[in-house]
């Protein structure tokens, strides 16, 4: 019910009344009292006035009640655990993932001290200025196609920027999200197995959004949300957004059974779209010009003797061959 009366203050422009709140939640007025207080501790400004009600002075940026009184999706995010410190909110995933968390689980934390990106590189993941999160999923199609919800979810992101603040993101195929050529969002999937079938697939997110120090090493390829935006923007609603897209983008994708209904979105968000990249295979490394990418997720790349060739993004990393994209 506190989210539930969160939601209410802060979609009303004015004053709610106690009762009003009593009749909408089947409460007593001691029940709203408790939870009004609540979000005060929580450093909610909520102005209370006899004979008039309960109205939202200042609201929290972030938070477990911020969330959930954000957070209306049908299942992406419906459950929310959220953490102030945890190691990796990947992790939490997985472990709820091996018990009966259920589809669309949503694991967030303030801080991790133990991130981790592609490759089993580390993720800086300093408190209070991003959003890191997973989400749960329990899927019912074949493992084979579990690396493609990395582009499902870079495309939400994208999508998800756009909305709070009107700028074009852009995605480096398969895990990075852009702004101005720089990499505002990582993103990591990981699957568990059982015999043939998926047991449960995690998608963790890091999305930098204050302005912030970076390690000297990777200052020049990173950025933030509000320091391209040039001004605050609200986490709570960016990660709302980015569930809301999501669970749109997801449910187009499993019922279509591939990247068709995202192929042509997609390949106009792709940084890489008709530029030189080096394709850093095992077996060799090779110069092309990426064309996009196919309806399997697979990033199409022509050499120099006009050949096309599907780049499996678990087999390769793609590098451009001037600057980071």
């Amino acid at each position: 019910m506190k989210a539930e009366i969160l939601a209410l203050l802060r979609e009303s422009e004015d004053y709610v009344s106690g009762q009003e709140l009593c009749n909408r939640f089947g409460v007593t007025r001691s029940a709203v009292w408790k939870a009004v207080n609540q979000l005060k501790k929580e450093g909610y400004e909520i102005e209370a006035v006899q004979n008039r009600g309960y109205k939202l002075v200042k609201a929290l940026d972030y938070g477990e009640s911020e969330l959930r009184s954000r957070i209306h999706t049908a299942w992406a995010g419906a459950q929310i655990y959220f953490h102030q410190v945890t190691g990796s909110t990947n992790l939490l995933a997985k472990q709820a993932g091996e018990g009966d968390a259920p589809h669309g689980a949503l694991f967030v934390a303030e801080e991790q001290t133990a991130g981790r990106g592609r490759r089993g590189r580390s993720w800086q993941s300093p408190p209070g200025a991003n959003i890191y999160f997973t989400i749960l999923l329990r899927p019912e199609f074949s493992p084979g196609k579990a690396s493609m919800l990395t582009l499902v979810m870079a495309h939400s992101v994208v999508a998800a920027i756009h909305r709070l603040t009107g700028m074009r993101a852009g995605i480096k195929w398969p895990n990075d999200v852009l702004l101005e050529g720089r990499k505002v969002c990582g993103i990591l999937t990981e699957m568990s197995l059982e015999r043939e079938y998926i047991h449960y697939v995690v998608c963790g997110v890091g999305i930098n959004v204050a302005p912030q120090e970076f390690p000297e090493e990777i200052r020049e390829h990173v950025t933030t949300v509000e320091t391209v935006y040039g001004g605050p923007v609200s986490k709570g609603a960016l990660l709302q957004y980015v569930m809301e897209a999501f669970e749109r983008d997801y449910d187009a994708f499993t019922a279509a059974g591939d990247l068709s209904p995202l192929l042509e979105n997609y390949n106009k968000m792709l940084v890489n779209l008709d530029r030189g990249v080096r394709i850093l295979d095992p077996k060799g490394e090779w110069e092309g010009i990426a064309r996009g990418i196919n309806t399997e997720g697979e990033l199409l790349v022509e050499d120099a003797a006009g050949r096309v060739t599907a780049v499996y993004a678990g087999e390769v990393s793609v590098r451009g061959i001037y600057g980071y994209v």
